[in-house]
């Protein structure tokens, strides 16, 4: 019984120092098809602190390099990952930690986009954004992939819009998100020094959705004021007041007064 149980234990040794030390490589084949089309390689470092030289698209494109660190901790179900991923077109790091009761936190989050590359995605009459989009996440509480809590801002750098007739610069425009109890509350204004005045709040729920935002041209470009039309009524100074809401909207708090 003794030998049985050195050898029990010298197998379960064995086990964990595999499990400590496991190379990320023999880890790919089983999370290969969990990544949805995405393709890692040139990978190296344990499960637990790696990297991917490439990670690459289902077309063949090279998206970027990924780096990660895990908790061993998630052995025992305490999942802790910090990702970063570092591309020409798409930055992007964080710290997620799975909680009790099916909840994800995020922090630290940072996420550099170049809009361009969402012209595949992007089908709207209003034309495809380009420009850079810098985002900041302090904190996000997240249920079911809803944040229950979030403290976010966002800057859109040169922000433009591509139409059929041309290019429309919109300026710089900067976002601010707070969410509580599971409604985001987020303001968006311009620089005020672009070509387009901006002042906005938007408000979301898993019941509905409301904006109200007013869009004012600065300058008499031709373009800009066509562009603006498309979004509404424009009045004598080419302004335009969008109110628009969908689901349960009136379950929504009211914002608060300008």
């Amino acid at each position: 019984m003794r030998k049985h149980l050195i050898g029990l234990g010298l197998v379960l040794l064995a086990a964990a120092l595999l499990l400590w030390f496991l190379p990320a490589r023999w880890v790919m084949p089983w999370l290969q098809p969990r990544l949805h089309g995405l393709r890692l390689q040139q990978v190296q470092g344990l499960l637990w602190d790696g990297r991917a030289g490439q990670v690459v698209a289902a077309d063949g494109r090279v998206l970027g390099q990924l780096q990660w660190r895990l908790s061993r901790g998630a052995l025992l179900g305490k999942l802790q990952l910090y990702l970063h991923f570092d591309g020409p077109q798409l930055a992007f790091s964080g710290a997620m930690q799975r909680l009790p009761d099916n909840q994800v936190a995020w922090g630290e989050v940072k996420l550099r986009a170049e809009l361009a590359a969402l012209d595949p995605y992007v089908k709207s009459p209003l034309g495809q954004p380009r420009g850079e989009l810098q985002l900041t996440i302090d904190h996000a509480l997240l249920q079911g992939g809803w944040p229950l809590e979030l403290q976010a801002q966002a800057h859109w750098q040169h922000a433009v819009m591509h139409t059929r007739s041309g290019d429309v610069a919109l300026g710089e425009l900067q976002w601010q998100a707070q969410a509580q109890s599971g409604v985001i509350q987020a303001q968006v204004q311009d620089d005020g020094n672009g070509p387009l005045q901006v002042s906005g709040q938007l408000q979301l729920s898993p019941l509905g959705w409301r904006l109200d935002a007013t869009l004012r041209p600065r300058q008499t470009d031709p373009a800009l004021r066509r562009w603006l039309a498309g979004l509404g009524t424009s009045a004598a100074d080419g302004s335009v007041h969008i109110q628009r809401s969908g689901g349960l909207a009136g379950t929504l708090p009211a914002p608060p007064s300008k």
